[in-house]
């Protein structure tokens, strides 16, 4: 008896994969449990476990290939004897030479036997979509309103990428050989849809400040070693910018909001995405309820969360709910930059390189180390005045950390 392996739940908001690596081919035995390939999706990569001991008797979905909820990734057959039946099975069929064609016939008819869901065909026919063009994940391949729904909603965004699929400029005879051609990894191809998505949809604006952190810097002098002590974790920056950032959400409620169709969805609670850079792209991972959390409980958090992305191992969890988000360009030495929204969400702050420059204090000009803040926002929920008030409230938190600690 052979045991099917499909592709498993793969979260909120996924609904297909790319077959990554198989860890075992075909005549391999497997063992219950133990990982036999990964999954690569839009948001993490997933090792898919055996079902059952056996022996891989095939494999329906080679790597690179896109696969969707529930489909066929192969088949392990109980013990040793299920990589002989296999071939054994087949052998016949060439004796029987008409019969495939014979069993063949009756496919169309399956096929016209299991006509769309009345409204599944309705909707098809509403929006110009032909069923046969739609995979059908109900019994025999039917085509149910979820379906086309779902076709319909991938619709816009495999229309988006038409301007960007204008055929390449020719490359000279000396150069093409010093080229190399990579596919884009699913990760990565997310990324650009999902920022490129975020210009063509938000109408995005950024607004600036700049920030004293010596404040910061001299608590953080004073208390790193007391506080890593105490709590087992180091002192960092993101800690005071979670908590200034958690605090103006608070007083500006609108950069806490998304839009869902004429309706804005004001959100009571904050969920902070930290931008976090792997080998294999951008992700943001969530500190849920950073709001509620201690400035010692951020940054432990957040060291979960960085080891996480580093070692491939977020969760789905991890990644759901965000509702602002935080990117530090600093750590790699950016002065200055434009952070893109992190779509639905209508605002992200732009943490940048700390760096000593002259500023006028009291009538004096003194060397302080100063950051340049960025706040992109969504004009259309967001309001200029917001957006700059804001920003001053962070820059207020984080030249007077006091206030974070006595909640002003």
């Amino acid at each position: 008896m052979a045991t099917e392996i499909r592709v498993p739940t793969l979260g909120e908001s996924v609904s297909e994969a790319t077959v990554g690596t198989w860890f075992k081919k075909v005549g391999d035995a497997i063992r219950a449990d133990e990982p036999i390939v990964e999954l690569e999706t839009d948001k993490v990569t997933v090792e898919v476990p055996a079902p059952a001991s056996g022996v891989l008797t095939e494999i329906v979905a080679a790597a690179g290939e896109t696969v969707g909820l529930n489909a066929l990734l192969g088949q392990i057959a109980e013990g040793g004897a299920g990589a002989a039946a296999a071939p054994a099975a087949s052998a016949p069929a060439p004796a029987a030479a008409p019969a495939p064609a014979a069993a063949s016939a009756p496919a169309p008819a399956a096929s016209a036997a299991t006509p769309p869901s009345p409204a599944a065909a309705k909707i098809a026919a509403d929006n110009n979509i032909s069923p046969a063009d739609v995979d059908g994940s109900g019994k025999r391949g039917q085509v149910l309103k979820g379906d086309v729904l779902a076709a319909i909603a991938k619709a816009p965004a495999a229309a988006a990428p038409a301007p960007a699929a204008a055929p390449r400029a020719p490359v000279s005879a000396d150069d093409a050989p010093r080229e190399e051609r990579v596919k884009m990894t699913r990760l990565r191809q997310t990324i650009a849809k999902r920022l490129k998505d975020a210009q063509n949809t938000a109408a995005m604006l950024t607004t600036y400040n700049e920030v004293d952190m010596k404040p910061v810097m001299d608590l953080r002098t004073r208390y790193k070693d007391l506080f890593e002590k105490k709590h087992g974790v180091k002192l960092g920056f993101m800690g005071f910018f979670t908590k200034a950032v958690t605090h103006a959400l608070k007083e500006l409620p609108a950069v806490n909001a998304e839009i869902d169709g004429t309706d804005l969805v004001y959100k009571n609670f904050c969920h902070v995405g930290m931008a976090v850079g792997t080998d294999k792209g951008l992700v943001v991972p969530v500190i849920r309820d950073a709001d509620q959390l201690s400035i010692a409980e951020i940054e432990k958090e957040l060291g979960r969360l960085a080891k996480a992305a580093r070692d491939g191992s977020l969760s789905m969890a991890d990644m759901q709910g965000g509702t602002f988000t935080i990117t530090n360009g600093g750590v790699y030495g950016s002065l200055m930059s434009s952070p893109i929204l992190n779509a639905p969400q209508s605002g992200i702050l732009g943490m940048h390189k700390i760096q000593e420059r002259p500023v006028a204090i009291g009538g004096q000009v003194v060397i302080r180390p100063m950051m340049y803040l960025a706040l992109s926002y969504d004009h259309r929920i967001v309001d200029g005045k917001e957006a700059v008030t804001f920003l001053v409230r962070v820059k207020e938190s984080l030249e007077d950390p006091e206030r974070l600690v006595l909640d002003l």
